[in-house]
């Protein structure tokens, strides 16, 4: 089992192998497999583009300016958007600012395809809206299908639920980063439950004992 959530040391970052514990990643054969996998072509412009990335916008650039700029030195041009039907003012502020700053953009909505939630075996009391007679499911693995379609260079996720997100990725041929995180009780800022965790969010994120 590896437990570098609760490791006190985090050696890993010295390279001091003499104090790593005995369950230690940097122990595995694993780690070995995984520096011959950075040799080959795209994996290799990946690592390399994305650590220069965070050298230079280390504490100075958004995520959203990290992101063009990590296209830029992977030569990714044709960018896809994969967004939530609940982010649309967001998603267009992006796809402008992406189009400003040269690239071509393609986006596709969750909703694509109008695919009712019973075709997933969902039944109305189970909808988000009980009114409504036909409630459009997400269709990530249409949005990720969609985009091959398109031959993107990258697909960024704005928004997309939990478990969608999921799928999107197992289908998306191009790399994919993510821009958004939903959490529409936080405004879309996840790690605050986090933050919370030992006071206000306390009694809502650990289970009685």
């Amino acid at each position: 089992m590896y437990t570098c959530a609760v490791c006190e040391s985090h050696v890993c970052s010295t390279g001091e192998k003499e104090r790593m514990p005995k369950n230690c990643p940097c122990l595995s054969e694993n780690i070995e497999k995984s520096k011959e996998l950075y040799k080959e072509e795209e994996n290799a412009k990946i690592a390399h583009n994305s650590a220069l990335v965070e050298a230079e916008g280390y504490c100075k650039k958004t995520r959203l300016e990290e992101t063009m700029d990590f296209a830029n030195k992977c030569g990714y041009k044709n960018i896809g958007i994969a967004f939530c039907s609940g982010l649309k003012k967001e998603v267009k502020a992006l796809h402008k600012i992406l189009k400003a700053n040269g690239f071509n953009v393609n986006s596709i909505i969750c909703k694509n395809g109008s695919i009712s939630k019973a075709e997933i075996g969902i039944e109305r009391e189970q909808q988000v809206s009980l009114e409504c007679e036909h409630e459009p499911m997400c269709n990530p693995i249409g949005q990720a299908l969609l985009l091959n379609e398109m031959k993107t260079d990258l697909n960024v996720l704005v928004g997309l639920c939990v478990g969608h997100d999921s799928l999107f990725i197992k289908y998306s041929d191009a790399p994919v980063t993510v821009l958004v995180a939903k959490d529409r009780v936080l405004g879309h800022n996840p790690v605050q439950a986090l933050y919370l965790s030992e006071g206000y969010y306390n009694k809502k994120l650990f289970p009685k004992k």
